[in-house]
């Protein structure tokens, strides 16, 4: 299957039970494209068919965009179909399943500030600032980097915990870089990062209480 007729499944991605009929619809394809389009689903991890029915996560728009992605699907044209929710609901999956209790849209105040994922193991935050659907210069990672690092200190300070560590998530950059020894990471990346986590400390940005 190519790229293009994956990419028209996107919008049939809806949580809950879809009929193959339904399914058509919504896609606006006929009954033999929407079942190819659901068997590619279905041998990548993409829903679950049961009763007649495909069963969506709210997680399963973003893995289909990432695979449509990888086969040479534009990507300003994939993410018109997405929104930050769909982001910031992966990378959370992807901390979940290494074992990370995660937090989402966490807000601070005074002055208000906002931290999109935290996710916690063994005493030590990851803050993660998702960077999604945009591609950004150096300079505008290197502010970004900053701010997150105003975000972390004072995250430290209100929760109490050991240690944090700031972190910019995006879906352009093809390798992990640190800016200012705080790590980007591509979304591509982000479960072999998490997995090499504690291994990793040395060359990150670790903010401590005394900080």
């Amino acid at each position: 299957m190519n790229q293009k007729t994956l990419a028209m499944g996107i919008k049939g991605i809806i949580p809950g039970g879809l009929s193959v009929k339904d399914f058509c619809m919504i896609t606006e394809t006929n009954e033999e494209t929407a079942r190819k389009i659901l068997d590619t689903f279905m041998q990548n991890g993409i829903g679950i068919f049961e009763n007649k029915q495909i069963h969506f996560t709210e997680n399963d728009r973003l893995k289909t965009s990432l695979l449509a992605i990888r086969m040479g699907a534009p990507i300003d044209e994939i993410s018109s179909l997405l929104d930050w929710k769909d982001f910031e609901s992966l990378v959370s999956e992807i901390l979940e399943s290494r074992e990370f209790d995660t937090i989402r849209n966490v807000i601070l105040t005074k002055p208000r500030m906002e931290i999109d994922v935290v996710g916690t193991k063994n005493g030590i935050a990851i803050l993660i600032d998702c960077k999604h659907w945009k591609r950004l210069s150096y300079s505008s990672l290197e502010t970004a980097v900053n701010k997150q690092i105003e975000r972390t200190k004072r995250y430290v300070v209100k929760e109490k915990i050991h240690a944090a560590i700031p972190a910019i998530v995006t879906l352009y950059q093809e390798e992990i870089k640190f800016i200012n020894k705080v790590p980007i990471v591509p979304i591509f990346q982000l479960d072999s990062f998490c997995e090499e986590f504690y291994g990793n400390l040395e060359e990150i940005d670790t903010l401590q209480q005394s900080e």
